[in-house]
Parts: structure tokens; C-alpha cells; sequence
């Protein structure tokens, strides 16, 4: 008789499988093997090492596995368990550079603080996350284009956007030790709200106040200096070869205007969305992966009459919609009406319709929870000169700490194209209808890699299934796994043709190596959503086994019909109770 033993060692469970024998009369045990550290593991690796002995009975005793892999497998993936700040921290990072999401560049010469990779399956969600933004907020009007412009811009287009004279950050040096480092960051991480809004003077003073020393070694700090963020480079040779990276993308749909408004028929709104690499040379990037040199930005400028900014065509479609706000003048976060944000507050009815369809991205399209998300206003002192209203989109994340901004829409007024017509000479207004003016700019701007940092920690959970990203299924880089239950030819076959067809459609993942509850577990790690399963019944009634990562639960799905269930489990057409027969 064999039985599963666990055993206490120095505070930590052990499993072993145990055989009871009679040997001249008495009953002696015996430890056929070591079956891990997990229950579950244990107990299916128990499984397979008695099935081995059996002859004769291979469909039969893999029938049997499955129903013992369903019981088991049936349970509700448990409650998240909490962890602090650091080991969530760690804990994300850990699984994102083992498996493959993103690492630090340039590793094995020690890296460089603000230069990231994305691996293989990082690259997969971004990918997702940018093809999504495309869909739902690139469509917003047919009048909407992507185009693609360059990463060095010559001197002359920054002096006329202003970031030659001041894109800076207030920089602060140790007189011990010399480290450099922002102070904005650094008296947030001292209790300090709303930073951006301080002077140089009222971050001297609160440095002073609040007796703030060096973070690295407690010396003094010196008085708060500016400091430029651009990326200088040369191209060519002679007087005009300064130029720069571009620290946004938006510069290149400003430049691209004139000739993208006459190729798409002089009709306004126009919108030029790039998503392409921006470059800041930040004085000390913390926040790992949060803030980034080298970056990715999706942006779109939208282009329009200022005389029609209280106006939409679609209003009515959003004016009923609730905002989640949190205003200037306020700590609190409200609940606000489109329509009352625009009769109350002031707020243009051009404006609002993009929020709102911002709002909706967030909460209705990527999932993000709503008691997770705010839109925050700028004041006055805290926004860039040229912007007329600005608000933030900003989601709480536990690893850095409260709301973090991931994106914001600005109201840039016709700063932009008249301040690029004024240095280059070129006139950049358009007629329409006989009037002729400069077009205003609405720009809805977000940076990929924060987003993509976001989904980790808002979709991370830890609980007694493991470490896993409940990312939603159309952001997961990996949509299904298919697992054939053992290694044999027969039901490798049926498995590899299944996955060849669904990869025709979907990134999906083959898998034969180890047990079937640490492929589960392999793929829950890194979110896949849905695990098939080839097994003994699949032989003889042509179907498999679908399992769902978020609860664990499994379904039963004709071969012929999972390629549709599949495609609307991933577009959420369908519960996945309703999907297929309910395994008991």
C-alpha cells in the first residue's frame, strides 16, 4: 500500500511517497521517492509514479489521473495574499526577468540605470497593448492617421518648441559624495504632494524645513540647480550639425501638418498619432522600470478649429457618462457627469468626448479597476505654460506607491504650429471656408512602458496557486497553452495539430514537459488564460479539456468547435461557464 508523508524540516514541508510491505510477517515502510515542496505537485507526481506500474490499463489509469486532476483543479484560485510594497516589487521583477518580459539592458557590462529590454514575451504584450491603443483610441475618426516620423530632429525644431531653453528637471548634488539626483522625486518619497507645482526657492526651503540629507551616504545637499534633459547628437559636419534625440514624438506630427493636411483633403478634426521611441537624459532614474532614458510613447495630436472646441458631433453618446476626477482644488476623487463637467466646470464638450473615450480604454477595454484609476487636473502652476487644461490619467500602484501618472490630455492651444512657423518662417495655417487661422492641437499622450509597467502590478497576484498576471485575455502574450496529458504518440499528434491550427490565429504555447499541474502552473506565471488538455477522453469523443487561469475551472470543448469558443472566450463574447460542458 503507498501513501503520500509530509515532513516538517527546519519549518518547511517536504512530501515523499511511502509503500507499507509485509516482509516475514511484519509490516515494514519503505520511501519510493521524493515528490517536492507543493501538496499539489506531490500528489499528481504520486499519480504518475503508480500509473507506471500498471500495465495494461493506459487509457483507463489516464482517465482516472483526469478525474483526480479535475477535483482538484475545480477549486477557486484563492484569495490574493498580501504583500508589502518591496516583495511585491520583487517578486514582479523577478518573474519578469526569468520568463522573459524584460531585464536590464546591457547586463553583462553591469547595465545602465534607465535602459530596459523587453524579451520575448514582454515584446508580445506591448505589442498587444500598442495594437489595442490603435483600435480604440486611433479609430476615434476616420480622419485619424498613423504615421511615422524620425528619433534626431535637427536644433532649430526644439529652440521653436521650447525644450532647448527649458526641458528641465530640478537637480540636487551631494557635497560628500557628489551624487546627483531629482528632487521632485525625492521629496515625494518624503510625504510631498504635487511637486511639479514647486519653485526652485520652495524646494530649497522644504529640503531645509525637513532637514533632508544625501540618500546614500547623509551628507549635505546643495542648493537645487536645473538641469536639461535632452539628448545632444551630431549629424553631418559644419555649423547646422547640432541636433537631438526627440525627448516626445509629438514634435514630428507638428512638423508633418502641413502636408498630411493637404494629402487627406483639408478636413478638420485631423488627428497624426506616432508611437515610436522618446529619449530623456533623467538625472537618477529609479522606479526600475517606471521611468525610463529610452522610452515609448503613443501619442496622437488632434487638430481642430478653436472656434468649435465646445462641440462634438458625438456628444450625446458620452454626455451622460460619469468621469472620475480628481480636481485641482480637491483631495477627494468625484464622480462627474459629462455633461455636468462641462456646464459646472467649464470644461469644452472637444475635450471632454476624448476623455471620456480615454476613461473607457482604461476601465472598459484594458480592465483596469475603477477604484484604481483617476483622471487628476493640473493646476495652473503645475502644467507646461501652453496648456489651457490638463488632465492626468493615473493609476494607484502598489510598487511605487500611490497614484502614478501613465498618460495625460492636453489642450496645447496653437503654441506648437505657431511657434514652428515663427522660427522656420514657413506658414503653417490653413483656410477653410474662406477663414483662415492656425489649428489648435488636443493631444492625447501615453507612455507605453508605464502602461506596460501598470499591468504588472495591477494584475499581479500571489495566492496558493502560485505567482501569476491575471492579464486580460487580449493582452496576454500568450493566449493558450495545449498540453497533451502524457507523452505518447497518439496524443502528441492530436495535440501538436491542435496548437499548429490555433497559432494560425494566436500566439499559443506547446507543452509535453512535467507534470500537468506544473504546466498549469508554468503558464499561469506568465497569464496565459487558457490551458487545453489532450487526454483519454479526447481519444475516443473528439473533444478536450479547456481550463480557465483565474478560477481554475475547466470546460469540455468539441476540437471542431474550440478555435470559435476560443476566439470568443479571448474578445469576452462569452462566459466561460457557457463556453462548453462544465467539468464536475
Amino acid at each position: 500500500m503507498a501513501f503520500i508523508v509530509k515532513k516538517i524540516i527546519h519549518g518547511k514541508e517536504y512530501y515523499y511517497l511511502n509503500e507499507n510491505k509485509r516482509v516475514n510477517g511484519k509490516v515494514k515502510t519503505k520511501t519510493i521517492a521524493y515528490l517536492g515542496k507543493v501538496k499539489r505537485d506531490a500528489e499528481q507526481k504520486a499519480k504518475e509514479i503508480l500509473g507506471s506500474r500498471k500495465k495494461g490499463k493506459e487509457i483507463n489509469e489516464i482517465k482516472g489521473d483526469k478525474e483526480w486532476e479535475n477535483k482538484l483543479e475545480q477549486k477557486k484560485v484563492s484569495e490574493e495574499v498580501k504583500l508589502s510594497r518591496e516583495e511585491k516589487t520583487d517578486k514582479i521583477f523577478s518573474i519578469a526577468g526569468t520568463r522573459g518580459f524584460f531585464f536590464n539592458t546591457a547586463s553583462i557590462y553591469g547595465g545602465k540605470a534607465g535602459f530596459y529590454t523587453y524579451g520575448h514575451l514582454g515584446k508580445l504584450l506591448k505589442t498587444n497593448w500598442e495594437n489595442l491603443w490603435r483600435k480604440n483610441i486611433l479609430s476615434l475618426d476616420d480622419n485619424f492617421y498613423e504615421i511615422q516620423s524620425n528619433n534626431i530632429l535637427p536644433e532649430s525644431v526644439f529652440i521653436a518648441s521650447g525644450h532647448v531653453e527649458s526641458f528641465n528637471d530640478p537637480m540636487v548634488e551631494c557635497k560628500k559624495c557628489h551624487l546627483r539626483f531629482r528632487v521632485d522625486n525625492f521629496l515625494e518619497e518624503h510625504g510631498v504632494e504635487n511637486t511639479e507645482a514647486l519653485s526652485i526657492e520652495e524646494m530649497n526651503k522644504l529640503i531645509k524645513e525637513k532637514n533632508l540629507k544625501c540618500q546614500k551616504c547623509s551628507g549635505e545637499l546643495s542648493e537645487v540647480l536645473q538641469f536639461n534633459m535632452m539628448f545632444p547628437v551630431s549629424v553631418g559636419i559644419g555649423a547646422n550639425s547640432k541636433a537631438y534625440l526627440g525627448p516626445e514624438t509629438a514634435q514630428g506630427a507638428y512638423l508633418a501638418f502641413k502636408e498630411e493636411f493637404l494629402a487627406t483633403r483639408g478636413k478638420l478634426p485631423m488627428g497624426l498619432a506616432i508611437i515610436d521611441k522618446a529619449y530623456r537624459n533623467e538625472i537618477s532614474p529609479r522606479q526600475g522600470f517606471f521611468r525610463l532614458r529610452e522610452f515609448s510613447q503613443a501619442e496622437l495630436q488632434i487638430f481642430f478649429d478653436p472656434d468649435k472646441i465646445n462641440e462634438h458631433e458625438k456628444w450625446r453618446e458620452v454626455m451622460d457618462k460619469k468621469l472620475f476626477i480628481k480636481f485641482a482644488d480637491s483631495n477627494q476623487i468625484e464622480e462627474i457627469s459629462c455633461s455636468d463637467l462641462n456646464k459646472k466646470k467649464g470644461v469644452p464638450k472637444f475635450y471632454i468626448y476624448y476623455a471620456s473615450k480615454v476613461q473607457d480604454f482604461y476601465l472598459k477595454i484594458i480592465g483596469i479597476p475603477k477604484n484604481k484609476f483617476r483622471l487628476r487636473e493640473l493646476s495652473e502652476k503645475e502644467r507646461a505654460f501652453y496648456n489651457k487644461i490638463h488632465f492626468d490619467m493615473e493609476i494607484i500602484l502598489d510598487t511605487i506607491g500611490g497614484f502614478k501618472e501613465v498618460g495625460g490630455i492636453h489642450y496645447r492651444t496653437n503654441h506648437d504650429l505657431g511657434a514652428h512657423q515663427k522660427v522656420s518662417g514657413k506658414d503653417l495655417s490653413i483656410n477653410i471656408d474662406g477663414k483662415k487661422f492656425i489649428p489648435h492641437v488636443l493631444e492625447l499622450s501615453f507612455g507605453d512602458d508605464r502602461n506596460i509597467f501598470a499591468l504588472f502590478d495591477v494584475f499581479f497576484n500571489v495566492g496558493k496557486e502560485g505567482a501569476m498576471f491575471k492579464l486580460p485575455p487580449k493582452l496576454a502574450p500568450v493566449k493558450a497553452a495545449v498540453f497533451p496529458i502524457v507523452k505518447k504518440n497518439n496524443f502528441e499528434k492530436i495535440a501538436k495539430d491542435i496548437a499548429d491550427d490555433l497559432k494560425k490565429e494566436w500566439n499559443v504555447f506547446y507543452d509535453k514537459s512535467g507534470s500537468i499541474g506544473r504546466r498549469y502552473a508554468r503558464n499561469d506565471e506568465i497569464g496565459t488564460p487558457y490551458c487545453i488538455t489532450i487526454d483519454g477522453d479526447s481519444l475516443k469523443n473528439k473533444d478536450v479539456t479547456v481550463r480557465e487561469r483565474d478560477t481554475a475551472k475547466q470546460i469540455r470543448v468539441k476540437i471542431s468547435e474550440l478555435k470559435n469558443v476560443l476566439k470568443e472566450l479571448i474578445n469576452g463574447e462569452i462566459e466561460f461557464k457557457k463556453a462548453g460542458k462544465l467539468v464536475k
